[in-house]
């Protein structure tokens, strides 16, 4: 009957002290009380973001319904149009 090899005893640890490198290179630090902050955003801006995504969805539904006006893929346009208008918009929200 044949022996398994006895495992060999890794320490475990850091190879290099703490906060070197081996090529010697330090990154240099990054101060984030330089930067201004920005002001929030006017007002204007989430009531035309909810606007123009809430009139974006109400064309899209009165077209599929046909209430208002024949079902055209122009007014479907229109509404994916204002729902993409929207969601730019939003994306100026801070």
């Amino acid at each position: 009957m044949s022996q398994k090899p006895s495992k060999r005893r890794v320490s475990g640890g850091r190879v290099t002290p703490k906060g070197t490198r081996p090529d010697g290179y330090t990154p240099e630090t990054v101060s984030h009380t330089g930067h201004e902050t920005l002001p929030p955003s006017p007002t204007w801006v989430p009531v035309v973001m909810f606007g123009l995504l809430g009139l974006g969805v109400a064309t899209i539904l009165l077209n599929y319904v046909g209430s208002i006006w024949d079902t055209s893929n122009g007014i479907l346009l229109l509404g994916l149009g204002m729902i993409l208008a929207g969601i730019i918009t939003a994306t100026q929200y801070r």
